[in-house]
């Protein structure tokens, strides 16, 4: 008999969630090296079915025993749920790698319940190994509801007269940027780059939240101490100062700040200050959200490339990847509707274009490095998610399987159509390439690079490996760890997302395609944020 009662009611405890941020520090971690102290960085997990799954984790920090970390983890708070998350923090020995395959030994880790870091507001846990009675340092974890109001603030700050802290030189002075917590502590949130051997420091401008630097809160007491870089020791204390962004929001610029340095004070009646802090640029922006710029006309222009070449097999052979069984979709088949289907809810008009590569093509069996699958090249487009599967069934048997696996001649095709549609409306069209690939690709450096200049432009790339090859390689695209590098430079942001199909085959089309298109509105809000740009009439 059906329940009475509805599945899930309005008002129910179950709906209840809301982000909350987590920020943390660490000290006296033990030391991994013979030389020198770690390079750490931590790593945060949820358990979810019985295995820890990664949510985020921080920046690393050279050379440090008590790193400080300014990157937060933010994550939804379920009440109703038990959140139990494990912190690992490692120590980085080559960055080039994975951490599992490599590139770091891990220092220690610790395990704890949201809730129970919530409800307390913050934890601290000592960190273990399988020898615990051995001491790895510790671990402190402060967490914090985030608030929905937000800006982008914009603020240039320079000093003069620092306090000269190196023997053989003057100072290498950075700034780092810290909110007060509820019990007067505070969490630092941003670092300055750092500016050598100077006592008159120029920064470059920053770019923060409202949310980040004081959870929106205008009255909120914000720490700026500048610090004295060394590469061998403990950087030292040049001097600080305390404000809020209220108080910077109102100021007549440019505002100056006396920097304390209370050691110094106690031991000096006519200390007077360790140089002077000055903010000479201050601008406030209201951030926009992915629903702002969509629900004023900005649409999610999908389009899909496919890998034809012969790796995949022979696709009369029920070992192909490009087989298909009777009623049944192959793995190209199924990631192309798990991701379309959700995409062509953003398009109006649902015409997307479809290209294949790496195939013969009729009607001279010719090699093609990209091709239309409708095989015209004036007129790419299909009719929504259901005609790029009939064209993709009726281009398979007419081109022969051939190679090699280049991804930048569809890359480049993409961002010529993004670079258009910029011209015309920089907030009307943005650009979603989802790329279908059996293996590693053979043209790695000139796909770094035209990714890189991509990044300019209003567009994303979702790469999903297809089959059981080693996609390793395929990571450094995704760049999870820092914007993508190469030798034409860096990307301006991250426009890739990377998943193995067979990390998702025994789950829903769903699954799939939450782990490939949650990254898109963000990279959206990105775009447009780096673009200055407002969504439409606002």
């Amino acid at each position: 008999m059906a329940s009475p009662y509805p599945s899930n009611p309005a008002g129910a405890m179950g709906d209840f969630k809301s982000k909350v941020e987590l920020r943390i520090k660490c000290e006296d971690l033990a030391k991994m090296d013979v030389v020198s102290k770690a390079d750490p960085i931590c790593l945060v997990e949820l358990e979810k079915g019985g295995t820890f799954m990664e949510i985020g984790r921080t920046e690393m920090i050279k050379n440090s025993s008590n790193p400080e970390f300014v990157i937060g983890i933010a994550m939804d708070y379920c009440f109703e749920e038990l959140q139990h998350l494990k912190f690992a923090v490692w120590d980085i020995d080559d960055s080039s790698k994975a951490l599992s395959q490599g590139g770091g030994e891990i220092i220690g880790s610790t395990e704890a319940n949201l809730g129970q870091i919530v409800a307390n507001k913050s934890m601290t846990q000592p960190l273990v190994r399988g020898d615990k009675d051995k001491k790895y340092g510790q671990i402190t974890v402060v967490a914090e509801e985030v608030s929905e109001k937000d800006e982008e603030i914009r603020m240039t700050f320079a000093a003069t007269h620092l306090d000269k802290k190196d023997f053989f030189g003057k100072s290498d002075p950075y700034l780092v940027f810290s909110r007060q917590n509820a019990d007067g502590s505070f969490t630092a949130v941003h670092k300055t780059e750092i500016v050598k051997n100077t006592l008159d420091p120029d920064w470059q401008p920053i770019v923060l939240s409202t949310r980040t630097l004081a959870n929106g809160d205008d009255e909120r007491t914000i720490e700026i101490a500048c610090f004295d870089w060394d590469q061998d020791s403990a950087d030292d204390l040049i001097g600080n100062c305390t404000t809020t962004v209220g108080a910077l929001r109102g100021a007549s610029l440019p505002l100056h700040f006396d920097l304390k340095n209370a050691k110094k004070a106690a031991k000096k009646k006519s200390y007077n200050n360790s140089g002077v802090l000055h903010l000479r640029a201050f601008e406030a922006l209201r951030l926009y959200s992915f629903l702002d710029y969509v629900s004023a006309g900005c649409e999610i222009n999908f389009v899909v490339g496919i890998d034809f070449t012969g790796s995949n097999g022979n696709p009369s052979q029920p070992t192909s990847l490009h087989y298909i069984a009777p009623n049944q979709m192959n793995q190209y088949m199924q990631a192309l509707w798990a991701v379309g289907s959700v995409c062509e809810q953003y398009d109006s008009d649902k015409l997307f274009p479809a290209f294949g590569f790496g195939a013969k093509i009729p009607p001279n069996q010719q090699f093609s490095d990209i091709f239309p699958l409708t095989f015209n090249y004036e007129n790419p487009y299909v009719q929504g998610i259901q005609g790029v599967h009939q064209a993709y069934q009726q281009c398979l048997p007419q081109v022969a399987l051939w190679g090699p696996t280049n991804a930048a001649p569809i890359i480049t095709r993409v961002s010529e159509m993004a670079r258009e549609a910029q011209k015309m409306s920089p907030v009307k069209h943005y650009f979603v390439l989802l790329l279908l690939t059996d293996g590693v690709l053979t043209d790695m450096e000139a796909t770094k690079e035209i990714i890189i200049e991509s990044s300019k432009l209003p567009m994303s790339i979702i790469i999903v490996g297809v089959g059981n090859a080693d996609f390793h390689d395929m990571n450094v695209l995704d760049a999870d760890d820092g914007k993508l590098r190469c030798r034409i430079g860096v990307a301006e942001r991250d426009i890739v997302q990377f998943v193995p199909f067979r990390d998702f085959a025994q789950g829903t089309p769903a699954h799939l395609a939450k782990a490939v298109l949650a990254e898109v509105p963000q990279q959206v809000v990105e775009y447009m944020r780096q673009k200055k740009q407002k969504p439409a009439g606002m």
